[in-house]
């Protein structure tokens, strides 16, 4: 479903991506790891169209997309949860999901609105709260339910698990099960290496921009350089 292929990135005259290459089959989930600084963050910013890139070709579907612009990458169903939720604040947590499918502004929302409760009930009896006013692990559940809005085939989650109580994680890594069981393909970027490779069909591990290991969820899980940074075994 996607191809990226030799992508290069910079942030001014800095190079934050070298020639990073990956691929994402349908339905599957394709784990991220590394550590804080290494680029998983601008890749999946390059994939959504955020972030320039100066070299290289992302595809979608067969679909070259590395000039598009963001807003087209969504109407292609591409939609990604950024780092730290990025919520419109002030609003209420109904008007953030219907924010979420701008790009469907014709469509009856009501059954998908219907699906965002059904998959994140809290979220039912806060629909008229503030945003803002909600705990950590209700604003990732907001910010999940939102992108999900827009009807993506290609999830891109960055740093889902970040600042949640680990029963909130757990969660978390359930739901994104639930949604692949659903036939979503994602792309989830994790700092905790050992829940993202819990869960993912197939793994890279992005060092200074660079990839260094890939393969399947498993084999990167045992292999012992893996292990040894980023899984404290």
């Amino acid at each position: 479903m996607l191809l990226v292929e030799s992508l290069t990135s910079a942030y001014g005259r800095i190079e934050v991506l070298h020639h990073v290459s990956i691929e994402v089959r349908a339905a599957e989930i394709a784990a991220l790891v590394g550590a804080n600084g290494a680029g998983k963050t601008t890749l999946l910013r390059a994939i959504s169209g955020v972030q320039p890139t100066t070299a290289g070709s992302i595809r979608f579907e067969g679909k070259p997309i590395e000039k598009m612009p963001s807003y087209a990458r969504v109407a292609l169903g591409i939609t990604q949860v950024p780092e730290g939720r990025q919520l419109f604040a002030p609003l209420s947590v109904e008007d953030n999901l219907k924010l979420g499918a701008w790009s469907r502004r014709a469509a009856d929302l009501t059954p998908d609105l219907e699906r965002a409760y059904a998959l994140f009930p809290v979220l039912a009896s806060l629909r008229k709260k503030q945003a803002g006013a909600l705990s950590g692990g209700q604003q990732q559940m907001l910010a999940i339910a939102r992108a999900l809005m827009a009807k993506p085939r290609l999830l891109l989650l960055d740093e889902p698990s970040m600042g949640l109580a680990p029963i909130l994680v757990d969660q978390t890594l359930e739901t994104i099960r639930e949604l692949k069981s659903e036939g979503l393909t994602i792309l989830l970027v994790e700092q905790n290496a050992r829940a993202a490779l819990a869960i993912a069909d197939r793994a890279y591990v992005l060092e200074t921009g660079r990839i260094t290991l890939s393969g399947t969820a498993a084999e990167i899980r045992f292999d012992p350089r893996v292990r040894e940074a980023y899984l404290g075994i």
